[in-house]
């Protein structure tokens, strides 16, 4: 997705110095990278080191941060990019690599070799088990994270991207299936697409009993109450009415309906560790058949984000 941003531009000289903006942004990316890391020396994606910066740049008072709204990025992505390659991605610690092109399978980190690097490998043997929960991403760098936080390990879940999940394969499904009473978790964005998703595997998982897909967010109403950074896309169009949960607000309709989205990468990345981990290790709700708007609040992660 691209959004529009306003700051000034950072990168190298001809002669190959960096320029003035990107020795400035320099120290704020430095300052950034400590924070997504904290606590404890966590893993990062660039897109996330992206929003940590301007956070750094923007942190507000404290009377700001109890308002909620959606606010621009105060740094154009491709000045912070620039800025990024002029310091050199290899000098900040806990950045990790680009992800790798999907090749499908569920994914685990590498354990073996003890260095627990993230680099994603394909775990076949999770399909002759049952599995009682499952976290599909929309992003495939967030699953990467997640995987080297070794989230999936803590809770006891694994991680698929959504082009890894569509379209789910049989034995998945039959490894939910087997589990009983399984739940799919779902983390996407507050887009269009991203609030379709959950719809979309609840069809590709058809009528398996048993299973529950539970969207974890992100929705317009995490991202006010978040103050999470929001970009502008193209109007979507007919597809705004199509695959959104029955719980949406009119005007968190209204505020899609005008191009407006924000990317899982904008929580900080310890804020997403901890929610990811709760909601995946939290029990299953029960189920209730006469109060339907709750349970399609719950379902559809309204009741997640603002208190994690």
């Amino acid at each position: 997705m691209t959004s529009q941003h306003h700051h000034s531009p950072g990168g190298t000289r001809p002669d190959g110095r960096p320029s003035p903006g990107a020795r400035l942004l320099g120290p704020a990316i430095a300052r950034a990278a400590a924070r997504a890391a904290a606590p404890g020396g966590l893993r990062f994606t660039e897109r996330q080191l992206y929003y940590a910066t301007c956070r750094v740049l923007s942190p507000g008072s404290a009377l700001l941060r109890r308002l909620p709204r959606t606010p621009a990025p105060p740094l154009r992505l491709t000045a912070f990019t620039r800025a990024l390659e002029a310091r050199g991605r290899h000098t900040v610690e806990g950045l990790l690599p680009p992800v790798p092109p999907c090749t499908g399978g569920v994914y685990a980190v590498r354990e073996r070799d003890g260095k627990g690097d993230g680099d994603g490998t394909r775990e076949p043997d999770v399909y002759a088990y049952g599995l009682p929960r499952l976290l599909v991403c929309q992003d495939p760098s967030i699953a990467r994270m997640l995987l080297a936080n070794h989230v999936h390990l803590e809770a006891a879940c694994p991680v698929l991207t959504a082009v890894d999940a569509l379209p789910l394969d049989p034995r998945l499904t039959a490894a939910l299936e087997r589990a009983g009473g399984a739940t799919v978790h779902v983390l996407h964005d507050a887009s269009p697409s991203g609030l379709a998703l959950p719809a979309r595997i609840r069809a590709a998982l058809g009528p398996v009993p048993g299973v529950r897909v539970s969207s974890m967010g992100l929705v317009p109403r995490h991202v006010a109450a978040l103050r999470l950074p929001s970009g502008r896309g193209p109007v979507p169009g007919p597809v705004l009415g199509t695959g959104l949960p029955p719980g949406l607000r009119p005007a968190e309709a209204r505020w899609l309906a005008r191009g407006r989205f924000a990317e899982v990468a904008a929580v900080p990345p310890a804020r997403l560790v901890r929610t990811v981990l709760r909601v995946t290790r939290g029990s299953r709700p029960p189920r209730v058949s006469l109060r339907s708007d709750l349970r399609g609040l719950r379902g559809t992660g309204f009741l997640t984000w603002p208190s994690a």
